[in-house]
């Protein structure tokens, strides 16, 4: 008999007596407890369990093979070795479907400490370049410690990191930055699991448009649901935390992972990528096989970005009395054409777009975000400084959209006797989001799309995002297939009353954990 009466899933033990018969090692809701039951059913067959044991809830197998853990004991490739698949797929233990059984890791999902953690993080005002983004990283450091994880925090050199030729930029002031990561390990032969999202938020604008305080979580109904409302709700501070519940999931669920899971959270995402392309540093050497960056998708799979480059133009005039503007030349004026030609641009650049980005009107838009000119109302402006963002097509590499931008305005420029002479500057500044992608059909992105697909009763679409994000130097930098997928709608990420609803953040955490036993055993 096997030792202690514990017996390992698959192996077969001709002691019982019984022709072709198979064993399983569960585990119950209690950590401490080892529940050894045995099913005369070929493994082949799927697991078979009396549903009436006391620790065992009742589920359907599928046509996808058996679920369930195996023993740690079992031999299995050490970390970082080649037979962990990085690109999603499992090379080694082809044979075996670990995936956890509806009721599994899902079940121990605890909407209200979920919703309680949720409150915290976003009651922390994390504007970039505020002491406040140190704070919510500090925050969740302790947390994760106090929980037991194995958590690594180090002071970021912000000038000498963005001192660097290949730094993605940053728009605004930092004197300091804070790096964490947790990390829950497995009991080695596993693939790793990388989480990544960013704490930082974006200045909630006008406080009037809001209906309360932008940094005092409140529920409201939106559309008939449940809604969480506060800058950072949808972006990204929910989807964050929704992944730490997923592994707090898991962990109670005592499902025994080989491979680690690690738990990122990031300053300065939204204004270039200052956190990740820290973090990507701080892990180099080790071999992640996967990251998912919980960003608001609306539980859809966005495993595509497009890239989004910061532009200034400078455009000089002659200053004179308004009375006599005739003699002067304005800058205003002279950046009319600019602006038709950049309108033009845009219209070019997205005549054909990628299959990924065809959803969107337009997938790589172009446009100017502000315009400062003029000291005096009578006089005539001899300056005009605009500020907007150009987007990087799929597969298009930043210095080719830059040269694109450049040529058009000095098009513009050559056709005009004034700005022959006095031609438009363009500087390239703050954040430089290159494009990035994961290939649709990669391992983590099929698993985030079965998992949901089970828990949701309907496939996520999938399709790439018109916006600029971290994901880009995870696959570009970090070499890692990578995938967003999180709650949250980002057409109100950025606006008054940013809002995510609530069932989604819990589904998202429900399906998060699933993927975590899949993807780790």
């Amino acid at each position: 008999m096997p030792r202690r009466g514990v017996f390992t899933l698959g192996q077969h033990y001709p002691c019982l007596g019984a022709s072709k018969r198979r064993a399983a090692h569960i585990y119950s809701d209690n950590l401490d407890k080892e529940c050894p039951l045995v099913t005369p059913e070929p493994f082949s067959h799927g697991l078979r369990i009396d549903s009436s044991h006391p620790c065992i809830q009742p589920w359907a197998t599928d046509n996808n093979g058996p679920v369930a853990t195996t023993s740690t004991d079992s031999p299995g490739p050490s970390r970082g070795d080649s037979s962990a698949d990085p690109s999603g797929g499992s090379r080694g233990h082809a044979a075996v479907d670990r995936r956890s059984p509806p009721g599994g890791a899902a079940s121990f999902i605890d909407r209200e400490r979920l919703l309680a953690d949720i409150d915290e993080l976003l009651r922390i005002p994390s504007l970039g370049g505020t002491p406040a983004e140190v704070d919510a990283q500090r925050h969740l450091a302790d947390r994760w410690a106090g929980e037991g994880l194995e958590v690594t925090t180090w002071d970021i050199d912000v000038d000498a990191t963005a001192a660097r030729s290949d730094f993605p930029g940053m728009e605004v002031e930092r004197e300091s930055a804070l790096g964490v990561v947790a990390r829950f390990p497995g009991s080695g032969g596993g693939r790793t699991l990388l989480f990544d999202g960013h704490t930082d938020v974006v200045p909630p604008g006008d406080i009037g448009a809001w209906t309360g305080d932008p940094f005092i979580p409140r529920t409201v109904q939106r559309d008939g649901r449940d809604a969480i409302v506060a800058r950072g709700a949808c972006d990204m501070k929910a989807g964050l935390v929704a992944a730490w519940e997923a592994l707090r999931a898991v962990r109670q669920s005592g499902v025994r992972l080989r491979g680690d899971v690690l738990l990122c959270p990031v300053s300065g995402e939204e204004d270039g990528g200052l956190g990740t392309y820290a973090a990507l540093e701080h892990l180099l050497g080790t071999p992640i096989a996967g990251c998912i960056v919980p960003e608001p998708t609306d539980l859809d799979l966005v495993p595509a970005n497009a890239g989004a480059l910061t532009f200034r133009l400078t455009v000089n005039g002659a200053a004179i009395h308004a009375s006599r503007r005739s003699e002067g030349v304005s800058a205003v004026e002279k950046f009319v054409p600019v602006l038709a030609a950049l309108s033009h641009l845009e219209a070019v650049r997205n005549a054909s777009v990628d299959e990924l980005m065809q959803r969107w009107p337009v997938a790589y838009p172009l446009s100017i975000g502000t315009v400062h000119a003029g000291d005096w109302a009578s006089t005539v402006p001899d300056l005009l400084v605009a500020e907007g963002r150009l987007g990087v097509a799929l597969d298009e590499s930043a210095d080719n959209a830059r040269a694109e931008l450049e040529a058009a305005v000095a098009d513009v420029c050559r056709s005009d006797p004034w700005l022959r002479e006095h031609p438009v500057t363009v500087e390239w500044w703050g954040g430089q989001f290159h494009a990035g992608r994961t290939d649709p059909n990669a391992g983590i992105v099929s698993l985030v799309r079965d998992t949901h697909t089970r828990a949701a009763g309907h496939a996520p679409e999938t399709y790439g995002g018109p916006y600029g994000s971290d994901l880009r130097l995870l696959v570009g930098m970090g070499g890692i297939p990578t995938v967003q997928y999180g709650p949250g709608d980002t057409r109100v990420a950025h606006a008054p009353d940013e809002y995510v609803n609530i069932e989604d953040v819990v589904m998202c955490a429900s399906v998060l954990a699933d993927v975590i036993v899949d993807f780790c055993s």
